[in-house]
């Protein structure tokens, strides 16, 4: 993907929130020093520059390209420019998204990076759907996935859905917002 020939716009970049934390919290619990982790997504970095103080093979990729430059020029993070996993090859011993899973109907889209990086589609799902049918061929056999997602997207039908993809999924750490809205993480590894 190209890169940007000038300077990048932070305003386009989803800063982190308490979504963010919450999945970094969760990487945290389980990397380990030997892993090859990989961030989907990675928006300012911050998840994937937590796990390279820990794992010594840490990836990140990134599709919207303001957001790239901010995760190398503030958390230096090496972030490649990808629509999930286009751009990547090998298997990981742990994959992380923050995925866009806020439902939005047409008519809300702004068509800008922000607001890409949270708009899930109308069922909230989209992103979410797309990234479980191409993960576990980047995931190692005995690899974990941590995919953040919400009460809104409808937590039992991403189960459902990792699991019709030869997955096993749990949930593995939750948020309640002050609004009652949910933040789930949910572990997600090949089914034996």
């Amino acid at each position: 993907m190209s890169e940007l020939s000038e300077p990048f716009d932070p305003e386009q970049v989803y800063l982190p929130a308490e979504d963010t934390y919450l999945l970094r919290d969760a990487v945290l619990s389980v990397v380990r020093p030997k892993d090859y982790v990989l961030e989907v997504g990675t928006g300012s970095g911050e998840i994937a520059a937590s796990a390279a103080k820990v794992a010594e093979h840490t990836f990140a990729c990134e599709i919207n390209p303001h957001a790239a430059c901010y995760a190398k020029e503030v958390n230096g993070v090496d972030v490649v420019r990808s629509d999930l996993f286009s751009a990547i090859s090998g298997s990981f011993d742990l994959i992380c998204f923050n995925a866009p899973y806020l439902p939005t109907t047409p008519e809300e889209r702004m068509h800008d990076w922000l607001e890409a990086a949270l708009d899930g589609g109308p069922s909230g799902r989209d992103t979410v759907y797309r990234f479980l049918e191409e993960a576990p061929g980047h995931l190692k056999d005995e690899g974990q996935i941590l995919l953040l997602i919400s009460s809104l997207t409808g937590v039992e039908e991403v189960i459902s859905f990792a699991e019709e993809h030869g997955c096993t999924a749990e949930i593995f750490k939750t948020e309640t917002e002050e609004d009652g809205e949910e933040l789930v993480v949910l572990k997600i590894c090949k089914a034996k």
